[in-house]
């Protein structure tokens, strides 16, 4: 781990050094200002204000139903400039030329963009004036767009883009500032190099962005290491044998554990988490629908209020919320439930922690939907507002309160188990990686704080990859996994020395892949390239221990029919079983379609990414937090009838709903993308024209079924928690 960061680091300085350049300013050949550095920095947190990442997306990353700016901005500025040159040079359009006139005009083209221009000495770049006229001609283009030109109405409800985004003239102006700054960094070669800042990325033949040799190089290199780190592995666990048997105890032990008071208090978290997701899939439903109808939801002008950018961003971010809630609160329970008492004020920090989490999650919500709305001036819409960023979209300061919240929960998990840890007791080593997985949950959400408001996009991107792949994806991921053993441990399921060997060994599989897997999000952020040969290695190795998951699976499946008692665990275990399934099919077959370099040219930012991101988030993180919550909810109410039919239905609802969902809709669109984008480029992959034909239209709306099922086991889940929740108070007040 210290290597890998250190390798991590070292690209991270190297970003910092080969950033595009944001210039003082961005000039004519006769030396007139066009935009300045202030104008391209302010457009930036323009374009965030307005949800940023959650409408279209810059450099490949965020949104689904608008295209990508900057591959957007590119292919029409080389149209505008081919048709030029056409007329000028021969009286006619471009498309009308002969193949060989056309040939000409795209050298001359690509010796225009793909020059760099910047001068560092004076801090400037300079323009052709073709590119000037592009430049107005685009500004009037996007001027219409994101205001209230009529030309543009059917194209605002293509792309879910409400009337008005943006409110004023020089608004929208500063922000083409940064739509051409960000595109300028697509196309322009980087010094002494034959690439642009983003790797060629997007792909449009038309300006010379094409596939590299590094991007084919780096991909065979990754699939060979990964059939050779699946075999060495297979050949590991078949050396190692299977588990080692022991007598299974006779009687659930956790029975004969000790309730603290603060272990009750647990609850109403659960009551929350199972709210958020209702709320989660309600956001996802509407935001779904914005893709078939972008200016309402069945008729009901909806973007009037709530958005796309709104819907969006509250569904991505829920998730994230209610699957944290989920695990910290089963962290909370298992904490004293070690030591069998609580320390003085623990049951204040535990209902403390709550309410802060509620602030937090009502308050960023609502400053995202004032952002959006354009209710905020820049500078408090980056501390209340909407920062813009996908998955981190919450206002600084909710950020910097969720950390100072992490750490409160670090403390209460830390003081229930100091006693133990002096006790040297056989759980010891157990209890010492599950303090070091919660320590670096709270300390690496960090990383969120390290960015500013004006941090150049690429720098910004670098340190969101922290938090969304290491936090949410890594520590997480240990964390996970230390419960899980903990778990078993605790049901006499495993012998103590075993778990800690398995996790140990887990944690070094994890993160030897995990932490410079971080890479394979960065090849096209403006990075450098020794960016892509680390990302491209090391996130095939995330991939290696996937290949085992289904041992995993049938482990849990053959406990789980262990003996009697067991059956009271049934439903978590299963739940533990569909992780199992995910990892296998969300994480690694649906994520190694997108991470090869050369696959990840073409598909970034199509329907591939939220395929594998639904299947992996809620397949994975997802199912663990219901399992978690049901294994917490088994023994909190140890002596209450479960619901077996309503179980059996919210298992088989929610996983059957999310796999249609994947295999009927989010699949075959990006197949059919991924096809488009090959032949035609990004641009045309992410276009109206190809997202609104009647084909894609269709699988679109084949994605309700999924959503339906799903729907309906969410629903259900929620009721059974309440249900439950409500039921044993009476009990306990009839006694």
């Amino acid at each position: 781990m210290g290597i890998s960061f250190a390798i991590l680091g070292y690209f991270g300085y190297e970003i910092y050094q080969q950033s595009p350049p944001i210039p003082e300013r961005i000039i004519s050949a006769e030396n007139k200002t066009i935009f300045t550095e202030a104008e391209i920095k302010d457009g930036q947190n323009i374009w965030q204000s307005i949800g940023g990442q959650e409408v279209g997306s810059i450099w490949g990353h965020g949104a689904y139903v608008a295209p990508d700016w900057t591959a957007d901005w590119l292919h029409r500025e080389a149209v505008f400039i081919l048709d030029k040159y056409a007329k000028k040079d021969f009286n006619s359009s471009f498309d009308k030329l002969t193949e060989e006139q056309k040939a000409g005009l795209k050298i001359r083209l690509q010796q225009d963009l793909r020059k760099n221009t910047f001068n560092a000495q004076t801090n400037t770049i300079t323009v052709s004036d073709d590119r000037m006229a592009a430049i107005a001609y685009l500004s009037d283009y996007y001027k219409g767009l994101f205001m209230d030109d009529p030309k543009f109405d059917q194209l605002r409800h293509d792309y879910a883009i409400p009337k008005m985004s943006i409110k004023d003239t020089e608004r929208m102006r500063k922000m083409t500032a940064f739509f051409f700054w960000a595109t300028w960094a697509t196309v322009t070669e980087r010094p002494g190099s034959k690439i642009s800042y983003t790797h060629n990325w997007p792909s449009d033949e038309l300006v010379g962005n094409v596939a590299t040799s590094n991007l084919l190089i780096w991909s065979g290199v990754s699939i060979i290491l990964l059939i050779f780190c699946i075999g060495v592995l297979i050949f590991y666990h078949v050396k190692s044998g299977e588990d080692e048997h022991f007598e299974i105890p006779a009687a659930d032990p956790l029975l004969k554990q000790g309730m603290t008071p603060s272990m009750f208090m647990i609850k109403k978290y659960f009551l929350v988490v199972s709210l958020l997701i209702v709320l989660q899939v309600v956001m996802g439903v509407i935001t779904a629908h914005y893709g078939v109808e972008g200016n309402g939801f069945y008729g009901i002008p909806l973007d009037k209020f709530l958005p796309y950018a709104v819907t969006r961003t509250w569904h991505t971010q829920l998730a994230i919320f209610w699957i944290a809630t989920a695990w910290l609160a089963t962290g909370l329970y298992i904490a004293p439930a070690v030591s069998g008492k609580d320390p003085k004020f623990q049951v204040f920090g535990v209902n403390f922690l709550f309410v802060a989490l509620l602030i937090i999650v009502l308050g960023s919500m609502a400053g995202q939907w004032m952002g959006v709305m354009q209710k905020l001036n820049l500078i408090q819409n980056f501390w209340f507002g909407h920062q813009g960023y996908e998955y981190v979209d919450l206002g600084r300061f909710w950020q910097v309160f969720l950390l100072i919240g992490l750490f409160l929960w670090l403390a209460l998990m830390v003081r229930p188990l100091l006693p133990v840890l002096r006790e040297k007791t056989a759980e010891k080593n157990l209890i010492i990686m599950f303090l070091i997985s919660c320590t670096a949950i709270a300390l690496f959400y960090a990383a969120g704080l390290m960015w500013g408001r004006q941090t150049n996009l690429a720098i910004a991107e670098y340190w969101r990859w922290w938090v969304v792949h290491l936090w949410v994806e890594g520590f997480f991921e240990v964390f996970a996994t230390v419960v899980i053993a903990f778990l078993f441990v605790r049901l006499g399921l495993l012998k103590t020395k075993t778990a800690t060997l398995n996790v140990i060994f887990s944690t070094i599989i994890f993160m030897s892949g995990g932490i410079l897997g971080t890479c394979h999000h960065l090849y096209f952020s403006g990075t450098p390239v020794g960016v892509m040969a680390f990302g491209a290695t090391f996130s095939a190795l995330e991939i290696v221990p996937l290949v085992l998951i289904g041992y995993e699976a049938y482990h849990n499946y053959r406990l789980s029919k262990s003996t009697a008692w067991l059956r009271d665990y049934k439903w978590p275990i299963y739940f533990m079983i569909a992780v199992a399934f995910w990892n296998f099919l969300g994480a690694g077959v649906f994520g190694f379609i997108i991470n090869p370099p050369i696959a990840l040219y073409y598909v970034q930012g199509l329907n591939t990414t939220p395929l594998h991101g639904h299947t992996a988030l809620f397949g994975v993180y997802g199912m663990l937090g219901i399992g978690l919550m049901l294994f917490v909810l088994r023994s909190l109410y140890r002596h209450e009838v479960w619901n077996e039919k309503l179980m059996k239905f919210i298992f088989w609802a929610t996983n059957v709903g999310l796999l249609a969902m994947a295999l009927l809709s989010l699949l075959p669109v990006g197949i059919w993308q991924a096809i488009a984008s090959i032949e035609h480029g990004m641009w045309y992959a992410r276009s109206s024209e190809l997202m609104q034909q009647p084909g894609m239209v269709t699988l679109k709306w084949l994605r309700a079924i999924g959503d339906t099922i799903f729907g309906l086991g969410i629903l259900a889940l929620c009721y059974f928690v309440f249900e439950i929740s409500f039921r044993k108070k009476s009990r306990i007040g009839n006694a």
